[in-house]
């Protein structure tokens, strides 16, 4: 018996998603997918100059080259242009604050006193005591990082796993979806970067750091479970008053958005656990197209892909050439080597379990290009497009589950136009790589980073 796509109500088979994330309707024509890094910045640029009332950034941290610079100039004009232009920032802190110049000192010119701008610069605190004494500056990050990659601007919203630097507006591969006319949605994302705020440092205009005068709980030097159960209960409260919202007079819409949240290091698993229940209730004949640009699937998800889930996977990661580490100093060069020896492993796995018809891994290679794209999407049995596509921060790696602030949003649509953008941007992706083709990696990777990944697996 064939099934009408046509006439199939997704968002009503994916309902059961309102049981973990608040739903905000959307209309499919306000809903692009950006095609290129250039896009991105050129996007990022137009949106800040046109801002009104707000801007949120929430990234990694902020690069210190000449087009980093263009965005802060062109954020402070359009501060000094409308007095009533809000602008907040937030960071993590070990990384904004590497080198003598940093995302910090980047930051200077837009915190004047004369401006409503707020830079918040989370700080994990899973790194404390001696920890934070003997890890040097890029290795502490490896405890945990903010890793969200939202770009808000009055009512819209980019969300992306790129960050703010040269790489991701030139020649990294990434994925960028602007959502526009969506104030529920960027109200839902602007509160809990308040809320986050709060529990972060605030960065002053003397570039010193201090803490809201409102929490009382210091990131390292109180006791982390104090500080872990104070901001758990905050962004729980938080993140169910916005589920308790929700209200269906929606359903008459062909879209709809589901904002997923991954802090473990507060015990917060809504993203890993919504991810996992997707997998494992996708239809025989369905076809999951899952992309990471750093491949170290957790147990988790490797027992759904492999003994629970129906779908196919066509599973997308990095060439050793593409991955961002390849050019790296000391230790840090041994990466792309790490993360080819997790792959192959996978692979292997595959093989073992006589399961290559259902899942085909691909690698992605382009000239002068490095890859960061990841997210998912999923398309029924005997279908052509996306019905329904993840986006944001999250590898689907160990340390997505294990060390980092991370978020995800979840489209879900009838539309037949929207179902084909996600399709050509699977596709513009996708036609970058080739099969996977394993090497005996075993004998190429030192037997160090092999003991290595014994014991940091969940780093990485």
């Amino acid at each position: 018996m064939s099934i009408d796509h046509d006439k199939t109500n997704y968002l009503s088979k994916f309902k059961w998603l309102r049981k973990f994330a608040p739903s905000y309707s959307v209309k499919a024509k306000n809903i692009t997918m950006l095609k290129s890094p250039a896009d991105f910045y050129l996007t990022l640029l137009d949106r800040s100059r046109s801002a009104k009332s707000r801007i949120v950034i929430v990234s990694l941290y902020l690069g210190i080259g000449r087009l980093e610079k263009e965005l802060i100039n062109t954020i402070k004009n359009s501060m000094e242009n409308r007095k009533e232009l809000s602008v907040r920032i937030l960071l993590d802190a070990n990384r904004g604050s590497r080198g003598v110049l940093s995302s910090r000192t980047m930051l200077m010119p837009i915190l004047k006193p004369s401006f409503d701008c707020r830079v918040f610069l989370y700080h994990t605190p899973k790194l404390r005591g001696i920890l934070q004494w003997l890890l040097p500056e890029r290795y502490n990050e490896l405890i945990g990082i903010q890793h969200m990659k939202l770009y808000m601007f009055d009512d819209s919203i980019i969300i992306s796993g790129a960050n703010l630097s040269h790489d991701y507006f030139t020649n990294r591969q990434d994925r960028y979806i602007l959502i526009e006319d969506c104030k529920p949605l960027v109200d839902f994302y602007v509160g809990l970067i308040e809320v986050l705020g709060r529990m972060s440092f605030q960065l002053s205009n003397k570039n010193t750091l201090t803490m809201d005068s409102s929490w009382k709980h210091h990131p390292y030097k109180s006791t982390y479970q104090t500080y872990a159960s104070e901001a758990k209960k905050n962004v729980i409260n938080y993140y169910d008053s916005h589920m308790k919202r929700l209200n269906f007079e929606h359903s008459n819409g062909d879209t709809l958005v589901y904002p997923l949240i991954e802090f473990p290091p507060f015990g917060i698993h809504q993203d890993s656990q919504t991810t996992n229940l997707l997998m494992s209730n996708a239809e025989a004949g369905s076809t999951i197209h899952l992309a990471t640009g750093y491949f170290n699937l957790p147990n988790i998800y490797m027992k759904t892909i492999f003994h629970k889930s129906l779908a196919n996977f066509n599973i997308l990661f990095s060439h050793p050439l593409a991955n961002s580490f390849q050019q790296a100093k000391g230790p840090a060069g041994f990466i792309p080597n790490a993360y080819s020896y997790l792959t192959n492993c996978f692979y292997n796995k595959i093989q073992t379990l006589k399961l290559q018809e259902r899942i085909t891994c691909f690698e992605y290679q382009r000239t002068g290009w490095t890859f960061h794209s990841k997210g998912l999407w999923y398309t029924p049995k005997n279908y052509e497009f996306p019905v329904l596509t993840a986006v944001g921060s999250s590898n689907y790696g160990a340390r997505s589950l294990n060390c980092d602030l991370e978020s995800q949003l979840i489209i879900v649509t009838n539309n037949k136009s929207l179902q084909n953008s996600f399709h050509t941007e699977k596709y513009d992706i996708y036609k970058s790589t080739s099969l996977y083709v394993p090497e005996n990696e075993i004998f190429k990777t030192p037997l160090w980073i092999r003991l290595v990944l014994r014991v940091f697996k969940n780093y990485f």
